[in-house]
């Protein structure tokens, strides 16, 4: 059992197959589950589902883009699903992250794809952000602008889930962090509280 308030960034972290993305495949409602019970924003993530998902956003750490799309398309896509899209944000961040507007995705390496994705799911306004290695891929240098937007929009009050297997990112960015081992939750540390050694003795099931 784990819960996240407003405006905290948690930091999941465990060994491969230890149920890191299972765990938010549960709470997005894209994989079965065989009990216990998922609540986001007070409400049942199954019955209200709809209407949970306009409020979130949420990056794998694979493309969901049609290869044959251009910057245009991609904003026609998510437009169509999510009522508070910010035309102006989406273009904005595009150049930020150096993406040309008049790519096709398939042009796009794996990390600008990434950055597209972070793009779009941070273009409407969501109060929850679920994201599975954000940073995987990216250089450093846009990494850094990553991190800030995150921040700033923690302090706006949005809620981050953020998966990573770099633990000084982790460390760096997480107000909470969960470490899994064998599908369950061995360890829970505040930002003051975590160390390495901790959180790598949690991870091996100690």
């Amino acid at each position: 059992s784990f819960d996240l308030p407003e405006g905290y960034i948690m930091g999941l972290i465990g060994p491969n197959g230890s149920g890191k993305t299972t765990t938010i495949k549960a709470i997005l409602n894209m994989t079965e589950r065989d009990g216990g019970k998922i609540t986001v924003f007070g409400k049942d993530n199954i019955a209200s589902e709809q209407e949970i998902k306009k409020d979130i956003g949420a990056v794998f750490d694979s493309s969901s883009f049609v290869d044959e799309w251009t910057m245009a398309d991609v904003e026609k896509a998510y437009a169509l699903f999510y009522p508070a899209w910010d035309s102006e944000k989406y273009w904005s961040l595009l150049s930020r992250f150096r993406i040309g507007k008049i790519k096709k995705v398939k042009e796009l390496s794996k990390g600008m794809q990434m950055k597209l994705m972070l793009a779009c799911a941070f273009s409407y306004d969501a109060r929850l952000l679920i994201l599975d290695e954000p940073t995987r891929g990216i250089d450093v240098g846009a990494k850094f602008e990553i991190y800030q937007i995150m921040n700033k929009l923690a302090k706006q009050g949005v809620a981050i889930i953020m998966i990573s297997s770099e633990l000084p990112e982790i460390l760096g960015m997480s107000n909470r962090i969960y470490v899994m081992h064998e599908g369950k939750i061995n360890g829970e540390f505040s930002h003051d509280e975590a160390t390495q050694e901790k959180i790598l003795a949690c991870a091996a099931g100690g």
